[in-house]
């Protein structure tokens, strides 16, 4: 079983290959997405948020 979602966000640095003593390639990256929203009293707010990825198989090494 595994969880799968989309982020739409920009590349924090680029994507670090290593591959696990099995041969299993393996990349890791950080994603940030931004969210804006107008607060209560109607002022702009926004929020970095960043996600730490891991891509496992064929995946990592496209």
């Amino acid at each position: 079983m595994y969880n799968r979602i989309i982020l739409a966000g920009n590349l924090g640095r680029d994507p670090e290959l290593r591959y696990t003593p099995s041969g299993q390639a393996v990349a890791n990256l950080s994603v940030a997405t931004n969210e804006k929203w107008r607060d209560r009293e109607g002022n702009n707010q926004e929020r970095t948020v960043w996600w730490r990825v891991s891509v496992w198989g064929n995946q990592a090494e496209t």
